[in-house]
């Protein structure tokens, strides 16, 4: 017999299994002998209260053990001789559209800038020490995209929980821990990602799919206006080789892909800007941030997770708010280039470091920078990022400045241990940041101060610039096919068209193309 419940408990019930059986066997009338196995379908930490309550839903096996999966299995099948689709980026929008691809029955062709995700952390690694960046392996340019390496975070706002469930369940079957199915904010962790993309790929391989790697995408192929498949650059050999592949094309080559943006502006191929938000990364001590959302000096004790928080406000007609917090994590240089700056953040799967950090970033509109440029907004961003590695000493490390002293205009004349491994040089943020973004970041910073006493400290460390936080411009599609509005066969899709603002999203959007790129090819 199997039943579920929804119960309300104290955290040392919630997250330990004896303790919920018992609560179980008691509140609900069970022989405790009886309960083989409980399942969380659903949890979600309530910290409104200095009680901390954790809101469960629960499927309680009695007498029986679960015969089924924890997570709904997508069965794969071989497409070897199938049509084939060109799926330009490996980041979560290409992968999962390459495996709805094959699911469909047709056969993706991915080509990928950088290396497989393992050997990009070998060129990561360099860049603390050698304060050099690889164009193309880096912290948003490989395999499993930005994402990969900067937290795995499975948080979105979308409220079409169909297609949520199917990005979490593809992710169970790749092995991430089926928790994610469960938490309110579901997390894989930096350390667990890279496996699961691994899987990802080899069900793509073992299913006949390719995947080609340090293969750069550096134009379109075209008939009319008839997008048939893609000229690239294949960097494997010391001899860099020009490849054609043929097939429609779904585009997702992310945020950064800054070459990508030039060449289609270059081409006529019709985009627009798109707003963003800029900032700066903002680190506390972890047990402070624990200690002032959980209500309790001891922070969070022994048995809840490292707290998490989300901040937002207006402040002078934009929006102010956290961006990709980590908590328990690390800040990370996420430059793509040289003579550029950029700060992001992660966190491993116990979020167990002595940090919690989060970006703190300011809405930027398309009309808050003159010109009628397309790529004004990128431009923006390119400007930010080379003056911030100007204040760097023209190097990765990163300028800096407490964040009470930031808020009083002062110089920081020390700065705490922070995560920042290539390393923090003490910079007047509040002087050479536009101030478009520093008199905001002030402005909220007292809002928050007040909702969240002791989180305006001096403790805390702003690391400039966060400058990444979606793409500045978006490829126009039609809404009913998602294919380009001028261009057959051009799927721009996920985060980097515009269309897409984390790896969920960027996943679900990557199974649309595909659907779309199907029902395309069935029509020719």
């Amino acid at each position: 017999m199997t039943e579920d419940f929804q119960i309300r408990v104290l955290p040392q019930v919630a997250y330990n299994e004896a303790n919920l059986k018992a609560y179980l066997a008691q509140e609900k009338g069970f022989d405790p002998e009886t309960i083989y196995r409980v399942r969380v379908l659903k949890r979600s930490i309530d910290a409104r209260h200095r009680d901390i309550y954790v809101n469960l839903k629960v499927r309680v096996y009695v007498n029986e053990f679960p015969q089924d999966d924890a997570y709904v299995k997508t069965e794969y099948q071989d497409v070897s001789n199938k049509p084939s689709v060109i799926v330009v980026g490996e980041g979560p929008g290409g992968l999962f559209a390459s495996l709805k691809l094959i699911e469909l029955g047709l056969r993706p062709v991915v080509l990928e800038r950088g290396k497989n995700v393992r050997d990009r952390k070998l060129d990561m690694a360099l860049i603390t020490k050698t304060q050099e960046v690889d164009p193309e392996s880096n912290y948003c340019f490989g395999e499993g995209g930005a994402g990969a390496y900067s937290d795995g975070k499975l948080y979105t706002r979308s409220k079409k929980r169909g297609p949520v469930d199917k990005i979490l369940n593809v992710f169970c079957q790749h092995g991430a821990s089926t928790s994610i199915l469960a938490d309110a904010h579901p997390h894989i962790g930096t350390d667990k990602l890279p496996r699961v993309i691994e899987n990802m790929r080899n069900t793509i391989l073992d299913c006949g799919g390719e995947v080609h790697f340090q293969t750069k995408m550096t134009s379109l192929i075209l008939d009319g206006n008839k997008v048939v498949g893609v000229k690239a650059i294949d960097n494997r050999n010391a001899i860099s080789v020009t490849r054609e592949f043929f097939g429609p094309v779904i585009l997702a080559t992310g945020h950064s892909a800054r070459d990508v943006y030039r060449y289609l502006a270059d081409a006529n191929i019709e985009m627009e800007a798109k707003g963003i938000a800029v900032g700066v990364r903002l680190e506390h001590p972890s047990h402070l941030i624990d200690q002032i959302q959980y209500h309790n000096k001891n922070g969070k004790g022994k048995y809840l997770p490292t707290a998490e928080y989300s901040f937002v406000t207006q402040a002078q007609g934009r929006g102010v708010y956290s961006f990709c917090m980590c908590p328990g994590g690390f800040v990370i240089p996420s430059a793509t280039g040289p003579e550029q700056t950029v700060t992001n953040g992660m966190s491993p799967a116990n979020r167990g470091t002595q940090w919690s950090n989060s970006g703190m970033v300011v809405q930027l509109n398309p009309e808050d920078v003159e010109g009628d440029d397309l790529l004004r907004i990128m431009h923006y961003q390119e400007k930010l990022e080379h003056d911030t590695w100007l204040q760097g000493n023209r190097k990765q490390t990163a300028p800096a400045q407490r964040m009470a002293d930031f808020m009083n205009n002062r110089l920081s004349y020390d700065l705490p241990k922070a995560s920042y491994a290539p390393g923090l040089i003490s910079s007047p943020l509040h002087f050479w940041m536009p101030s478009f973004i520093t008199k905001r970041l002030q402005e909220a910073f007292k809002t928050f101060g007040k909702q969240a006493h002791g989180f305006l400290t001096n403790e805390a460390v702003m690391i400039a610039s966060e400058t990444r936080t979606s793409s500045p411009v978006r490829i126009l599609r039609n809404h009913e096919n998602l294919m380009h509005i001028r261009l057959e066969g051009l799927f721009p899709c996920a985060e980097g068209a515009g269309y897409a603002g984390g790896i969920v999203s960027a996943g679900i959007d990557g199974e649309r193309c595909a659907e779309m790129a199907s029902a395309y090819l069935e029509q020719i």
